[in-house]
């Protein structure tokens, strides 16, 4: 690397380094930042590794010096995530039942990179959650996008749902309920009904403007989830249920 290129990319190296090699419990010496440098054909002298962590500091990044008789060193103080808060992003990610395990590691992969090295360590971290065996589906991120932009679009959409073929319905609302993504629409002739965002695969957007504005018009959500979730679809019907008074 010639030396004015290597000299021009110094500072972003340097905050390279600070990410991904030092938090509070592992600064650098300045002995082992100029060691850095050099391995990555740059040449530093000791004097421009203060300048250069003052530069960084006025610029906005947390640059932190620790003195010691060991000579101290720096580390880069706050990040846009604090290590508690990644590892409950990763706890998260881990029992959530409709992302597949690959989109699990690929997900905590790169949330491990938000930490220094040796905190990344920390997130391989695994939940058990009793009951839920994680989906198989490797395009549900990819789903919920495209519904997101249908719902902003009002547009319809069209998908492949289950095994029971292709459905075109009017897309209104997405739902979380029971650790699972729901999609709330109209479908013509059948009214309001509600569909497993993981069981969708090939999600499109359509050009058609999206239809049943007057059904959702007066739709409670709350109360159509409450009512609905877990449930088959279908019309409802008035039940007595007759039982003796232990089991009341």
């Amino acid at each position: 690397m010639a030396k004015s290129s290597g000299q021009k990319l110094k500072l972003l190296y340097l905050i390279k380094m600070l990410r991904e090699n030092t938090d509070e419990n592992h600064p650098m010496s300045t002995p082992d930042i100029i060691k850095y440098l050099e391995n990555q054909g740059i040449h530093a002298e000791r004097k421009s590794i203060y300048n250069d962590m003052e530069c960084l500091a006025d610029f906005g990044y947390d640059v932190v010096q620790v003195q010691s008789r060991l000579g101290g060193g720096y580390y880069l103080g706050s990040r846009e995530f604090e290590l508690p808060e990644l590892k409950l992003l990763v706890d998260a990610v881990q029992a959530s039942k409709v992302i597949s395990a690959r989109t699990s590691r690929k997900l905590i992969h790169k949330l491990e990179a938000l930490c220094s090295d040796y905190e990344g360590s920390q997130l391989q971290r695994q939940v058990y959650v009793d009951g839920r065996p994680k989906s198989d589906s490797h395009t549900l991120l990819y789903s919920i996008d495209a519904l997101h932009s249908a719902i902003s679009a009002k547009r319809m959409v069209r998908f492949r749902y289950k095994d029971s073929g292709t459905r075109t319905v009017s897309p209104w609302q997405l739902a979380w309920e029971n650790g699972c993504y729901y999609l709330i629409a109209f479908a013509d002739e059948k009214g309001i009904r509600h569909y497993r965002v993981d069981k969708m695969s090939g999600v499109r957007v359509l050009d058609a403007p999206r239809r049943g504005q007057e059904q959702f018009a007066d739709l409670d959500l709350p109360a159509y989830l409450r009512k609905h979730f877990g449930m088959y679809g279908g019309p409802e019907h008035r039940v007595t249920l007759r039982c003796t008074a232990d089991l009341e």
